[in-house]
């Protein structure tokens, strides 16, 4: 069985500059990063799967946790396969003060977010998340080049009712 392949956010942008695809618009893959860098990982590792990882705390929520000793990064990731992310997920913060802060860094008001931290105002354990994308999953396990090819009633940005 294989080892996971994970790559630094910072390291697959150097990697996707040094074979000409430069994102300067955001901290951030564009999609063609995404699938760039599994190219990368592809040819590389012979792998289809890769963990991006160290994402910046400006792309991500108040609720992931940063890095102990670079507070501008957070201990969060994408999962692509072939080239598509599918899966996103961190390591949360735990600690209700940390959470307040980071929220208001954000622009969240804490009273609209009240219940959710009373979750950890008694303590809370380390504990992480992810989303999986399971229309995204599918669409790559069958091989189909669109979302709408594999479910019944697709949701997105334009489309939130039937």
């Amino acid at each position: 069985m294989k080892k996971a392949v994970y790559q630094r956010l910072a390291d697959a942008r150097s990697i996707l500059a040094e074979r000409g695809h430069h994102i300067d618009h955001k901290a951030d893959l564009d999609p063609p990063g995404e699938r760039g860098i599994a190219e990368y990982i592809k040819e590389k590792y012979g792998h289809e799967f890769v963990f991006v990882t160290d994402y910046p705390t400006e792309v991500r929520p108040f609720y992931h946790r940063r890095h102990e000793d670079d507070q501008s990064l957070t201990n969060s990731f994408d999962l692509l396969w072939k080239g598509l992310e599918v899966t996103t997920g961190a390591q949360r913060e735990h600690h209700v003060d940390i959470l307040s802060r980071q929220a208001e860094e954000k622009g969240v008001p804490l009273e609209s977010i009240k219940y959710y931290l009373d979750f950890f105002r008694y303590g809370c354990p380390p504990h992480g998340g992810f989303g999986a994308g399971l229309t995204r999953l599918l669409m790559v396990l069958l091989d189909r080049k669109n979302v709408r090819e594999v479910t019944f009633l697709y949701r997105g940005p334009n489309r939130l009712t039937p």
